[in-house]
């Protein structure tokens, strides 16, 4: 049987190369999870909770591989990630509820409290805690295990399901939140349903784009899709489709340009952004020119 690889020379069609198609298949699930929760933090103006977040999840896996090391207990340090980042999530909301300060002040506590924690642990150096770390910061194609998979397509579906069920409040709260209060909309109970979920999505794209990187994956493209859409509901669409070509494309180039796949991903978000912007002041500019001059209607 001829295999398509070999028809067109293109190594990354290679059936025998399942850790690449795991990668893609959980790129394609980040570039569905993070436009689709980023699209509502872009517009709350929540668009640095997902650094928060990234670095509390690098603690969530510092606690992993410590207990590993110390306990021998073989735990994902994905799963301690996915734990951590959801209480440093409600632990945003809380501190923001029970002090009056604003978002950005509680984030950037757990901010600094989770990332000081991950690099206490890690200094510790318990059993060789440092060794790979990198991964974690900066992403890794091709040490994507089958369970880590498994899990973020979980991740994946559950963060779905929710905002298709709650999509109508999370959209009240997102635009007036006075209103929906008075509604009868339990406010600050969306509110955290809204941050744990952005802590279940940093933690999936954490596998491929590392802590530094994983908020641009929530931000750039619902930037881009800002540019072009007329509605919210066209801006996540349109912000889906950006993210899942930068995955497809980034994870190519970065194959066969030998570079890490993250950053990579990254750039090619961001180049797409700049177009999408462009294409956005052209439409801008071609719509005024085709409106009507209003001293030519009243002469």
């Amino acid at each position: 049987m001829i295999q398509l690889h070999g028809l067109t020379g293109m190594e990354i069609l290679d059936p025998s190369f399942t850790f690449l198609y795991r990668a893609i298949l959980m790129g394609l699930c980040i570039g569905v999870m993070a436009p689709l929760i980023g699209t509502y933090l872009v517009h709350r103006r929540l668009a640095l909770i997902g650094d928060a977040l990234a670095h509390t999840a690098f603690a969530g896996v510092a606690v992993g591989l410590f207990v590993n090391a110390v306990l021998d207990f073989g735990i994902s340090p994905y799963l301690t990630a996915v734990v951590v980042a959801m209480i440093a999530a409600l632990a945003i909301e809380l501190i923001s509820e029970a002090t009056d300060v604003y978002n950005d002040v509680s984030m950037a506590i757990v901010l600094s409290t989770g990332f000081a924690l991950g690099s206490t642990l890690i200094s510790l150096n318990a059993g060789g805690l440092s060794v790979g770390i990198d991964q974690y910061l900066f992403g890794n194609l091709s040490t994507v295990a089958p369970f880590d998979a498994v899990v973020l397509l979980a991740l994946c579906l559950v963060v779905v399901a929710t905002v298709v069920v709650a999509r109508n409040q999370l959209l009240y709260v997102t635009f007036d939140e006075t209103a929906a209060a008075v509604s009868g909309i339990p406010v600050n109970w969306y509110n955290r349903l809204l941050v744990v979920l952005t802590a279940l999505v940093v933690v999936g794209a954490m596998q491929i784009l590392g802590v530094i990187l994983v908020a641009a994956m929530l931000v750039v493209p619902v930037a881009g899709a800002t540019q072009l859409a007329r509605s919210f509901t066209e801006s996540i669409l349109i912000a889906v489709v950006l993210a899942e070509l930068a995955v497809v494309l980034g994870i190519a180039v970065a194959y066969y340009g030998g570079a890490t796949g993250g950053p990579v991903i990254v750039l090619v978000a961001v180049g797409l952004y700049v177009v999408a912007a462009v294409l956005g002041k052209l439409g801008d500019e071609l719509t005024d020119s085709s409106a009507p001059e209003t001293d030519a209607i009243e002469g």
